[in-house]
């Protein structure tokens, strides 16, 4: 079976600099494969992903060598075992809590006696139809769970959460805990960022990769000094409507100030 490179990846202490996938084409995600990122996101929580065009991505993204990552709308076992099945191995699950919900989510993504993933190798994609050798042996050590803590509920149980063995990351979603913090929209402030700052030393020093989302360089780069070491810098549906509208902006910039020549 195909070999995880991402989960190699995140071994190391070099940051890797991803893009959020949220336009559902296969067209973006060619153009996204190409630029050089070292990861790339299919966002099936917000965007109009469903498991079609999440394996239309995956199909696409195939060609390349970029490791892809999949965060599902939520930690559901049964529609996680369907992403397995067509061929996802890196999983970023939104709005966990707690351990126990950590643990589940680990248990969903092995075989037993281990978890609780369910066998219908012969409809799977992961394993080539049943013409991949050793999957049920090897398929477990290809998988790698990032959890997404993005409330104080979740800050506030992730040394728990940090101890369960089977989750390889720990990804602080600034917007949401922002909004769990009562500042809503208010993702820099200094005290949701002392929150992500203390977050990421935490999970850094438990041996876990440490992921964040900072668009902004500055910000990217503060927080790669505090520790983390994967960081989304980009969302391509951002990329597209920043682009064009700064464009949009340039033209009529020139048009207002040639009319005001006139006058």
């Amino acid at each position: 079976m195909q070999e995880n490179k991402f989960k190699k990846l995140i071994k190391e202490s070099n940051p890797l600099f991803g893009v959020w996938n949220g336009l559902a084409d296969t067209y973006v995600a060619e153009i996204l494969a190409g630029s050089g990122f070292d990861w790339i996101l299919i966002d099936g929580e917000h965007a109009p992903f469903d498991l079609r065009t999440i394996l239309a991505q995956l199909q696409t993204l195939n060609q390349f060598d970029v490791p892809v990552l999949v965060r599902p709308h939520n930690g559901d076992e049964h529609y996680i075992k369907q992403l397995l099945e067509i061929g996802v191995q890196n999983l970023l699950v939104p709005m966990v809590e707690t351990a126990e919900q950590a643990e589940l989510l680990y248990k969903a993504m092995q075989y037993a006696p281990v978890g609780i993933r369910g066998v219908g190798t012969a409809l799977s994609r992961a394993a080539q139809w049943n013409r991949t050798n050793n999957y049920f042996k090897d398929a477990g050590e290809q998988m790698c769970l990032i959890v997404q803590v993005e409330n104080t509920k979740g800050v506030e149980n992730l040394d728990e959460i940090l101890k369960v063995a089977g989750v390889d990351g720990v990804f602080i979603g600034p917007a949401d805990l922002a909004a769990s913090m009562g500042y809503i929209g208010q993702a820099d402030r200094v005290e949701v960022k002392t929150v992500v700052e203390e977050s990421l030393k935490k999970i850094r020093a438990a041996g876990k990769m440490a992921g964040v989302m900072a668009i902004a360089k500055p910000l990217a780069d503060h927080y790669v000094a505090c520790g983390a070491n994967m960081v989304a810098v980009a969302v391509d549906t951002l990329l597209l409507a920043n682009a064009a509208k700064q464009v949009v902006l340039n033209y009529t910039n020139e048009n207002q100030a040639e009319s005001n020549t006139k006058y």
